[in-house]
């Protein structure tokens, strides 16, 4: 009999009570992969791990955590590979976004997309990095954003941080070939999720993006599609990526469709 691909592989989600975070989980177990879920609501990931047992028959691991917490996510890290002996892949799925001008955006959202979006992602690969390297084996899988390629018009900061996950993946995929260890940087316009209900309250920027979207279980198959791959990136819509090296080559005429798509109210 055939194994799936992921059989017996254990895989850190972070953000799995919701959107990506939840569909990723579950096609981890549909390839017979062990998800590890890490959010702050142990409700919700309790449900979601009832429910990969009932459906594919696969046990799992739930760990609530504030992952804007280095203490805590310094505690967890230990606990996890004490309990789990060894750990196969780390998917920093978990991230925030304001969207608003600038001039409207508190310092408080501010920090708040710079910690999780950035912080968090480089804090949990610090920690889960050395037990890969210690194992020969790995992959780290980092949600990032086609706003870190474009920026647009009430995603300054958010764009900013992405741009750092982008540049952070780089970096960090140079440092670890030699370890054996794949590092992918996922790249994706607007997905389905109930992301934009903090992000965007009163709807303007999801009604400027909303034909746009990606369906999130779409993105979740190709998440778990690139586990243990040499893949750089993926950049989905693949659209958008042509648009990004239009931004390169012809920033201003970009730039000015940019404003007058995104400049809605």
């Amino acid at each position: 009999m055939k194994q799936n691909k992921l059989t017996n592989k254990k895989i850190i989600v972070t953000g799995a009570s919701s959107g990506i975070g939840e569909q990723i989980v579950r096609h981890v177990a549909l390839n017979g992969g062990i998800p590890i879920m890490l959010a702050r609501s142990k409700e919700k990931l309790d449900k979601i791990q009832h429910s990969i047992k009932r459906d594919y028959h696969i046990n799992s691991a739930v760990y609530k955590i504030n992952l804007t917490d280095i203490q805590e996510l310094e505690l967890l890290a230990d606990r996890i590979i004490k309990e789990q002996k060894q750990v196969h892949g780390l998917i920093n799925n978990a991230g925030l976004g304001y969207f608003k001008y600038i001039k409207d955006t508190s310092w408080q959202e501010i920090e708040e997309m710079l910690f999780l979006n950035v912080n968090t992602v480089i804090k949990l690969t610090q920690l889960f990095l050395p037990h890969f390297i210690e194992h020969g084996q790995g992959h780290i899988i980092n949600i990032a954003s086609q706003a870190g390629k474009i920026a647009t018009p009430k995603s300054a900061v958010y764009a900013a941080t992405k741009h750092a996950v982008i540049g952070y993946t780089n970096g960090l995929r140079l440092e670890t070939k030699e370890h054996r260890i794949h590092v992918t940087s996922i790249n994706l316009g607007p997905v389905k999720t109930n992301f934009f209900t903090k992000a965007d309250p009163e709807g303007s920027y999801q009604k400027s993006v909303e034909k746009y979207m990606l369906d999130p279980d779409y993105v979740a198959s190709r998440v778990v599609g690139v586990l243990f791959k040499r893949k750089r990136e993926i950049n989905l819509p693949v659209w958008m990526e042509m648009g990004s090296r239009l931004y390169h080559i012809f920033p201003g005429l970009m730039e000015r469709l940019l404003k007058r798509q995104f400049n809605k109210k």
